[in-house]
C-alpha cells in the first residue's frame, strides 16, 4: 500500500514541476515591440537612414522591419510604419533612451518625420 502512495506523490510532484516549467517557458515567450509611425521627408534620404540605423538597433538586441504599405482597417493608417522586435521590454527602452539614437536624430529628421513611438510587450 505504501508503494501506491509514493508512486501516486511522485506523479503529483511530477506534475507540479511540468506546470512549473511551463509556467516559466511562457513567461520567456513574450515578444516585446517597439513601433514608430512616420512620414517620408526626403525619399533620397531613406535608404541611407535605413542603412545607418539598422547595425545600432541590432547592437541594442532589435530586429527592424520597415513597411510604407500600410492598409487601414478602421481610422486613418500612418503613411510608414517600423517593428521593430526586441527580447524584453528594457532592451527597447535602452535603445529608446540611447545616446547612439539621439545623435541619429539630425540625419533621422532629414529622411523621415516620426509621428508617434510606443512600445508593446504581448504574451
Amino acid at each position: 500500500m505504501k508503494t501506491r502512495y509514493t508512486v501516486a506523490l511522485s506523479m503529483i510532484a511530477g506534475a507540479v514541476l511540468g506546470a512549473t516549467a511551463i509556467q516559466g517557458l511562457h513567461a520567456q515567450a513574450k515578444k516585446v515591440y517597439f513601433i514608430s509611425q512616420s512620414e517620408v521627408v526626403d525619399p533620397a534620404a531613406v535608404e541611407g537612414w535605413n542603412k545607418t540605423v539598422r547595425p545600432i538597433i541590432t547592437k541594442f538586441g532589435g530586429n527592424l522591419m520597415i513597411s510604407d504599405k500600410v492598409i487601414a482597417v478602421l481610422g486613418t493608417a500612418p503613411k510608414r510604419v517600423g517593428v521593430t522586435e526586441f527580447p524584453t521590454v528594457e532592451k527597447a527602452q535602452a535603445w529608446a533612451d540611447s545616446k547612439e539614437r539621439a545623435d541619429l536624430e539630425p540625419q533621422r529628421n532629414k529622411a523621415i518625420k516620426l509621428t508617434n513611438q510606443y512600445i508593446v510587450e504581448v504574451q
